[in-house]
């Protein structure tokens, strides 16, 4: 399990994660929707997620909502790496009703974010717009390679719901062991 905490004077963050988990969570940003992308997160993903955030949501979302990517990108990269014997790479088509998104990731201790999700607007309370200041959080602090990408859909909680699925599902399958992989680089080392 990883512990990261991050405390400013806009969030007080805590996230614990165990990356070969069942997937069982306990979240809490009092920013309903961004709970239910995060419990969807770790349901797919298979890690167990504890994560509380107290932020200054009287304002807007967007400290919480940024604050929390960082804090469990930090988390992710403290349990991934140094990485060996696993895939490596993962990638995910999830479909919700009409709404159908690609992520393909790699776990190349490099971050780099490409996010093609066109939907404006509120889900709820929820600004669409955040969704990409997460994932660019997570990739950043994670060192992550991820290409988010709807191939369709209209419906903005299918197409958000959707990308926090398939980003979930790439991850478990980069995870995934390989014992002949070692370190999965030409490079040697990742």
């Amino acid at each position: 399990m990883k512990t990261v905490e991050r405390i400013t004077k806009e969030t007080n963050i805590r996230v614990e994660l165990t990356l070969e988990g069942s997937g069982q969570s306990a979240i809490s940003t009092g920013i309903g929707f961004f709970d239910h992308m995060l419990e969807a997160f770790s349901k797919h993903s298979q890690i167990d997620l504890t994560l509380t955030c107290q932020g200054d949501t009287y304002i807007d979302f967007h400290h919480s909502v940024e604050d929390v990517g960082i804090v469990l990108g930090q988390a992710l990269k403290a349990a991934i790496y140094p990485i060996e014997k696993v895939e490596r790479y993962g990638n995910a088509v999830v479909v919700m009703d009409e709404a159908a998104v690609e992520c393909d990731l790699d776990l190349s201790n490099r971050a780099y974010l490409v996010y093609e999700v066109d939907a404006e607007g509120k889900v709820g309370e929820f600004d669409v717009e955040l969704a990409e200041e997460f994932f660019r959080a997570v990739v950043q602090n994670a060192a992550l390679s991820a290409h988010i990408i709807a191939r369709r859909g209209r419906n903005k909680h299918h197409l958000l719901e959707a990308a926090f699925k398939a980003f979930a599902v790439a991850l478990r399958r980069a995870l995934v062991k390989n014992e002949r992989a070692g370190i999965p680089s030409t490079k040697g080392v990742l």
